[in-house]
């Protein structure tokens, strides 16, 4: 049967049998995630995190990144280096939250840490939970 200007050409049969394939693979995956979601003891996880994550948004929409960087020092020391100086300290946050609110000079050589009145305690308090939970930095020599 010749093939005229406006037939179409013939699909292969394959790309039928490859759809119900990822559909199924797709359904198979909704499945899943649904099941984790129901299993006990998940449920409080993301209230878990939760607030460090909505530290770290005050930290983002603040002036904090202008002099402190993820991984890497520059006019102050990285979020990482504090966090690994301070998280054993019993008061940890309450002492970091003090900080990012008066300011300071003089723990990490020269450079001065800015006041920030302009935040509150208990956003100060969220920024500080947050710079805690962060995974602690490498030893010197070695990547992330």
């Amino acid at each position: 049967m010749p093939l005229g200007d406006d037939a179409a050409p013939p699909r292969p049969r394959w790309i039928g049998g490859a759809l119900v394939l990822f559909m199924a693979l797709v359904v198979l995956g909704l499945l899943h995630v649904g099941w984790r979601i129901l299993q006990p003891g998940t449920t409080a996880a993301p209230q878990a995190r939760a607030e460090p994550a909505e530290g770290r948004v005050l930290v983002e929409g603040s002036d904090c990144m202008r002099c402190h960087g993820m991984e890497r020092r520059y006019v102050g020391p990285s979020f990482r280096q504090i966090a690994g100086r301070y998280r054993e300290r019993a008061d940890a946050a309450a002492y970091l939250a003090r900080k990012i609110r008066d300011g300071g000079a003089g723990e990490w050589g020269r450079a001065l840490m800015p006041r920030h009145p302009q935040i509150t305690e208990a956003q100060s308090l969220q920024m500080a939970r947050w710079l805690l939970a962060l995974p602690p930095a490498p030893p010197a020599g070695e990547g992330p």
